[in-house]
């Protein structure tokens, strides 16, 4: 009996000494298996953020070349990035609850979706605009209070989003949109001040709106991860931090962004302009362009709600409903980052020969599907249309800061904006409408022959006025061979204007410089400060940088005639001479960086 218990005894302890050593094997396999795991987390973690310094690096390398880090250009682009992926992470919060596109919603509430769109343009214009006009010298502040204002309003959106507040939720979000179109004018305004010597305004635009596209489509997906993850109130929490943080490096930006504002100006003696007199007579350049816009405007809003309901209602067959739909919203996204990339590499166009050219492709890509209409060539279209949209409006605000002055230039900008927006709803109210009665090539052939009717007249109105110019030349060459022959000593000068009011009048001797070439985007050889100067031919617009209201131009380029053998000679201007008291209101935009 003893010996069994011993032997019991022995059996336990063996299996208790086994048991221990196999579990202190276990421990330490484990402990190798954390220090493992552990390193390779690390390594993880170390690897991640050196490719996210290595991508920082490159981005960085991006945005400064070419002066652009020097000129402030470089820290505008990256705010400007910023700023479009917390506008991303707001819209991917507040997906499918507010503000999104009402595929399958009925055309009344289709329309109402397209009168509220028009609600942040319609406050921009009339009030942001001037407000922005009259703190000139304050601009960078004037950024940063966009910024941390819808921070503030996306973390009210966040506490009232768990109760599904309309009420809170609703003025808000179109409150942040307000914000975004004031930063947009803003931003576009000052652009002149940071332009490097070396880029063209239109490569410049291309380039913010270029790296905003890629920050946005990059934070999309990732809002909507965030989202389904923890919750769109998180998500607008996280945009809080992230506009509250651009709000900081807006305040950092270079200080010549800022410029004087219009007091400064009335206590140096100089008359303030008459700001909505000068909204109406922006000059023949800006309207040609704006009016070009207008329609590829209105093509767009057209063919987005046009198209939709052709689809809904079986009219363009060849693939599911949804399946469609998501290949025009592709080709539409394709066709917008492909205009902006095009446009970053076009150096040496002229902005009104890519306006109307973008017009003329907009027309050519909408009459294929009006006489073949599949579903390829709709989505052939809706790229098309897409590019010329982006394309033709960089080109479009290229012109506005080139030809309008500081003074009324973000309110100009306003006005732009809120004319496109109406026009677009406009154009999608007619294609609403229009799905109602019509198939998709007799829809089609009507927009074509509208895109058509307005390239052709806009083509007219310019050569109306490019030979007008002619006239004035020739008949000023012809008044110098005259006084030539007679052996008049006396100088005559003539100065051809644009047909804008105010444009004509008396010009005076001074150093000539030679006309820029035809389709050379460069301007004047100095003096300028951008090198998107109009082509050889261009009637003048606004001058750069000069006041619209005051009636004076500055000199574009003059030519001087063949030195004839007697004692006269002649000058012969494009552009106006400025009056000596308003010299100052009128100075040019020059690159204070070189």
């Amino acid at each position: 009996m003893g010996n069994g218990w011993n032997r019991a005894l022995r059996v336990v302890g063996e299996a208790s000494r086994r048991t221990g050593r196999a579990a202190a094997g276990a421990g330490r396999g484990t402990v190798r298996a954390g220090r493992g795991a552990g390193r390779a987390a690390a390594r993880a973690g170390r690897g991640t953020v050196g490719g996210v310094r290595r991508m920082g690096r490159a981005t960085r390398r991006l945005t400064h070349a070419q002066g652009a880090g020097r000129t402030g250009l470089g820290p505008l682009i990256e705010l400007t990035a910023g700023q479009s992926a917390g506008d991303a992470l707001v819209t991917a919060a507040l997906a499918g609850t507010l503000f999104k596109l009402p595929v399958n919603e009925a055309r009344g509430q289709v329309a109402l979706y397209l009168l509220i769109t028009m609600i942040p343009f319609v406050v921009v214009a009339p009030f942001v605009g001037p407000v922005l006009d009259r703190f000139r010298s304050g601009r960078r502040f004037v950024m940063a209070g966009t910024l941390f204002g819808r921070g503030l309003l996306c973390f009210a959106m966040a506490a009232a989003f768990v109760s599904g507040d309309p009420f809170t939720i609703f003025p808000a979000a179109l409150a942040v949109l307000v914000l975004s179109k004031a930063y947009s004018v803003s931003r576009a305004a000052i652009m002149p001040n940071v332009l490097p010597a070396d880029i063209p305004l239109v490569t410049a635009n291309a380039r913010v709106a270029l790296f905003a596209l890629v920050a946005a489509g990059v934070a999309v997906p990732v809002g909507a991860g965030v989202s389904a993850w923890v919750g769109g109130d998180w998500m607008l929490r996280g945009a809080t931090v992230v506009f509250l943080l651009q709000g900081v490096w807006a305040v950092r930006l270079p200080r010549h962004v800022d410029s004087p504002d219009l007091e400064e100006l009335r206590e140096e003696g100089e008359e303030r302009p008459h700001r909505w007199r000068t909204l109406l007579n922006v000059g023949p350049v800006v309207t040609e362009a704006m009016r070009a816009n207008m329609a590829i405007r209105a093509q767009s809003g057209f063919l987005l709600f046009y198209l939709l309901f052709l689809v809904q209602d079986g009219k363009l067959p060849g693939q599911a409903p949804a399946v469609t739909i998501g290949l025009l919203a592709v080709a539409a996204g394709a066709g917008g980052l492909a205009g902006t990339a095009v446009a970053s590499r076009m150096r040496r166009r002229s902005p009104q020969v890519i306006v109307l050219a973008t017009l003329a492709l907009a027309t050519v890509a909408t009459i294929v599907p009006a006489v073949v209409f599949t579903l390829w060539t709709a989505v052939a279209v809706a790229l098309v249309a897409a590019f010329a949209q982006g394309l033709g409006k960089l080109a479009l605000d290229a012109i506005v800061q080139r030809e309008i002055g500081e003074e009324v230039r973000s309110s100009t900008f306003g006005v732009v904006e809120a004319i496109l927006q109406i026009t677009w709803v406009a154009g999608g109210l007619f294609g609403l409408l229009l799905s109602l009665f019509a198939g998709g090539r007799t829809g089609l052939a009507v927009m074509a022959a509208l895109l058509g009717g307005s390239f052709g007249w806009l083509v007219a109105r310019r050569r109306g006025r490019t030979m007008a110019v002619e006239e004035r030349v020739q008949a000023a060459r012809s008044a110098s061979g005259a006084s030539a022959a007679s052996g008049v000593p006396a100088a005559v000068t003539t100065v051809a204007g644009d047909g804008a009011p105010g444009s004509e009048g008396p010009g005076s001797e001074g150093p000539a410089a030679p006309p820029a070439p035809d389709g050379d985007p460069q301007g004047p050889p100095s003096g300028g400060p951008s090198p998107d100067g109009p082509a050889s031919g261009e009637p003048a617009g606004e001058p750069y940088g000069g006041s619209p209201a005051s009636g004076t131009r500055r000199l574009r380029w003059t030519r001087r005639a063949p030195k004839p053998t007697g004692p006269a000679t002649a000058i012969v201007r494009h552009g106006d001479h400025p009056a000596d008291k308003t010299e100052k209101h009128t100075k040019p935009l020059t690159n204070p960086h070189g």
